[in-house]
């Protein structure tokens, strides 16, 4: 059974899915026709519902669940690892409300968490998330909502560090942060979608026990090739969150739906979002 697959170049995902993509796990039978895009493009892609299997923002998952439900394994939640609002200015997080800022992607989760912190803050510009410090510092926008590995470079490039959404986020509730999720397509059967979700985990432990198989892979496709910043990005978003989330990860996503849509930000989602 041929299935088709879509996720991000960034580094955590090349890691995660390059073992899959490539034959070096069993896929129980499944084949994958593959496609990397960023993920606010994912993020529409799932709104119409035209991909089986897919990397998306939780932001996205919100009004796309009646098509999509979350898989155990793959997806991006963790410590210290929200997204950052930078700017080139000193700028006091108070100030946020009434400044340009330059965002990742309307669906993406950073967009849903900057919106729950700075719900007054209505003048946002899209970028791809890698144009986000340079729109800062030529002055396009005031500040930036940044993801990524920018978030390993942005202090090299001259900008500051206005606010830490993830430490926010832990504050409030307690939890770690829910970024990315993998999803399957309801009209995929169970049995098959359990498949998919068994060969993620294989495949995440054949790139954590062979790290040096996934190198060319990941350079190839990211966007800062520097191998230490591309190790520091996996370690980051590549956890045991990754590998199943767990009580405490479902409790995140529950309490990130929930805040959401007390805020209005998102609406009332399925009974059911999670595979089993």
């Amino acid at each position: 059974m041929k299935l088709t697959l879509g996720f991000s170049p960034c580094p955590n995902d090349t890691f995660i899915f390059e073992a899959m993509v490539h034959g070096r796990v069993d896929t129980e039978g499944l084949e994958f026709n593959w496609f990397l895009a960023d993920v606010e493009e994912l993020n529409h892609r799932a709104l119409e519902g035209s991909v089986d299997i897919t990397k998306m923002s939780f932001h996205a998952y919100a009004r796309a669940a009646e098509k999509y439900l979350i898989l155990d394994a793959g997806s991006a939640l963790g410590r210290s690892n929200g997204p950052l609002v930078v700017s080139k200015k000193t700028l006091r997080p108070d100030e946020l409300n009434d400044a340009l800022i330059a965002i990742p992607g309307k669906l993406t989760t950073a967009n849903l968490l900057f919106s729950i912190f700075w719900p007054k803050a209505l003048r946002k510009r899209e970028y791809l998330f890698s144009d986000i410090p340079g729109a800062v510092l030529s002055g396009e926008a005031d500040a930036g909502l940044i993801i990524h590995e920018t978030r390993f470079t942005y202090r090299a490039m001259g900008l500051s560090l206005v606010a830490d959404t993830g430490a926010m986020w832990e504050e409030m509730t307690g939890l770690p942060v829910p970024l990315g999720c993998i999803v399957v397509n309801r009209n995929i059967d169970t049995a098959t979608a359990g498949k998919v979700e068994r060969a993620i985990r294989r495949s995440i432990e054949y790139a954590r026990i062979s790290p040096r198989e996934s190198v060319d892979f990941i350079r190839q496709h990211a966007r800062e090739t520097e191998e230490d910043v591309m190790r520091e990005h996996i370690k980051l978003y590549v956890n045991d969150f990754s590998l199943s989330l767990g009580k405490e990860g479902r409790k995140a996503i529950e309490k990130l739906f929930a805040v959401a849509a007390e805020k209005g930000v998102t609406g009332t989602l399925p009974d059911r979002i999670f595979l089993l």
